[in-house]
């Protein structure tokens, strides 16, 4: 006798559910330009039969076809899409609306709570923790390290002299992995493990299988993805990413225990992110075994990855435009001299027109392309309400061709970035490495949270980190060989990812310069 009352008060029951979501989201969000809406799929439909090097221009279509300000469906999750610098800006610079998203929610298992995907007291603990590692000092004392890793990249490539294309991507990634693995873990990648090139691959291979469940809404069920071969793939991965991690941590930790809980002489002047974190570990109050590897694993992606494609966009970019690579190459010459590499900070400060190419190649192929923010409160862009709890898809690569901040969009003009002609751009029609209070540790410089200059100086660090290395690896490979990329700016082929990615590669050929 009780079943019938019951089953009719879980249909009143999700009766209501559902009047509360229609009225509070699906009416609001349905006023806003956008394809239409299909239960369980929402707008994701679209994608169902589209080929993976395709995803990115079926999202380009429709940019297009809604641009500036759309709505999308996530399922029945809500999602606004954003290309104005001005929209932006109200996200962005807020210290409300810091949840990243659904995306970031494929990639929670493997980073955890670490500092991309954190929130609240526990994300800005983890802030603080890491700031000594960014300190000017220390940076300098790096550049050793930077200096070493880019000339056996330039020794590397001379094999390459032969007149043929290659992909430069995989011999970059192991410098900048090399590289995030001395300088944040203090220890070579040989004391990890004996293929770092697995390491890459696995990061790849994790952010395409996040990617590939994002627009896939009915495997945000975790017991439906894992039974299916993607979900059986990513636990294999997985495994492979926290083994790295792992393995990191409890190398440092006996090097550590070997001295005594003290650096030897030669490795105070290279105290690493993880001896910092390793001091604090001490305390289980601080941070947990967990919280620490989620705060390795999200460095070394953050730290090698990033910094991959951002120097191979750059060369790309150099490649195809040999009159751009000419002037930095006499740039290069003027400052260096003989000398094969820069050696000191003073000397990578004297690359202007580099940075002015560093620029815009991020300008063209931002380190993210797209990025998400979970809004808190209700917001109004061009009259129309958005619903707290909507999912705020921030087109940065979409708001860098944006023809009103950046004339002849699709041109790579690395003059933009002369001080004289980016003075007066609006502050959000440029942010490569997203914005705000929850922006990227190594590279932001707008800080509104209450510890302004905690960290305004721990960004500006991590900024002067990322453009020290990308500049002494461009600088040595510039000094010595002559660059062609095998494609045209324009015939370049993107895949969405985490990071915005070639379809194949970054290919080049080199030959020795004569002088």
């Amino acid at each position: 006798m009780l079943i019938v009352p019951l089953l009719v008060f879980l249909a009143l029951w999700y009766l209501v559910i559902c009047w509360k979501w229609k009225k509070n989201f699906f009416d609001p969000m349905e006023k806003i330009p956008g394809d239409r809406y299909y239960p369980i799929f929402g707008t994701t439909y679209g994608f169902i039969g589209v080929p993976r090097s395709e995803v990115f221009y079926k999202i380009v279509d429709t940019v297009s076809k809604y641009s500036p300000l759309f709505r999308t469906w996530n399922g029945r999750h809500p999602e606004i899409n954003i290309m104005k610098p001005e929209h932006l800006q109200v996200i962005l610079r807020s210290s409300v609306h810091l949840g990243k998203g659904i995306f970031y929610e494929n990639l929670f298992e493997w980073l955890g709570e670490g500092l991309l995907i954190s929130k609240g007291a526990k994300w800005f603990m983890q802030r603080k923790l890491v700031t000594p590692a960014f300190h000017f000092k220390i940076l300098e004392n790096f550049m050793e390290v930077f200096t070493e890793k880019a000339n056996s990249l330039v020794e590397d490539l001379s094999v390459k002299v032969d007149g043929n294309y290659f992909d430069v991507l995989p011999m970059v990634t192991n410098t900048t992995l090399e590289v995030i693995c001395e300088t944040a873990m203090g220890l070579p990648t040989s004391a990890i493990t004996k293929n770092s090139e697995a390491y890459a691959q696995a990061v790849r291979d994790m952010t395409e299988m996040a990617m590939w469940r994002s627009i896939r809404p009915h495997f945000r069920w975790h017991p439906m993805f894992y039974i299916h071969p993607q979900g059986r793939k990513f636990r294999k991965i997985l495994k492979e990413l926290h083994d790295f991690s792992s393995n990191v941590i409890a190398e440092r930790k006996k090097r550590k225990d070997a001295v005594g809980n003290q650096n030897p002489p030669e490795q105070k002047k290279r105290l690493s992110f993880l001896d910092l974190v390793l001091q604090t570990a001490e305390d289980p109050n601080l941070i947990s075994d967990k919280n620490l590897r989620d705060l390795v694993d999200t460095f070394l992606f953050a730290g090698f990855d990033t910094t991959t494609n951002s120097t191979c966009w750059s060369i790309f970019c150099m490649g195809s435009h040999p009159e751009v690579q000419e002037k930095v190459f006499e740039e290069v010459r003027s400052v260096l001299g003989d000398k094969p590499q820069p050696t000191t900070m003073e000397e990578l400060n004297q690359l202007k027109y580099m940075e002015c190419v560093i620029k815009e190649a991020l300008r063209l192929f931002p380190v993210l392309g797209v990025i998400t923010r979970v809004l808190d409160s209700d917001i109004e862009l061009d009259g129309h309400r958005i619903p707290r709890g909507t999912q705020a898809i921030l087109h940065i690569g979409m708001v860098h061709r944006d023809p009103e901040h950046f004339p002849e969009p699709n041109k790579f003009i690395p003059e933009r970035f002369l001080p004289e002609n980016s003075k007066t751009r609006h502050p959000f029609a440029y942010i490569p490495f997203s914005a705000g209070p929850r922006n990227c540790i190594g590279n932001s410089l707008r800080i509104i949270l209450s510890n302004i200059a905690l960290l305004y100086w721990q960004f500006v660090l991590g900024q002067r980190f990322a453009l020290t290395e990308e500049k002494t690896i461009l600088a040595s490979i510039i000094n010595k060989y002559r660059i062609t990329s095998m494609l045209k700016l324009d015939e370049m082929r993107l895949l969405p990812h985490t990071l915005i990615r070639p379809q194949d590669g970054i290919k080049i050929k080199i030959e020795r310069r004569e002088y």
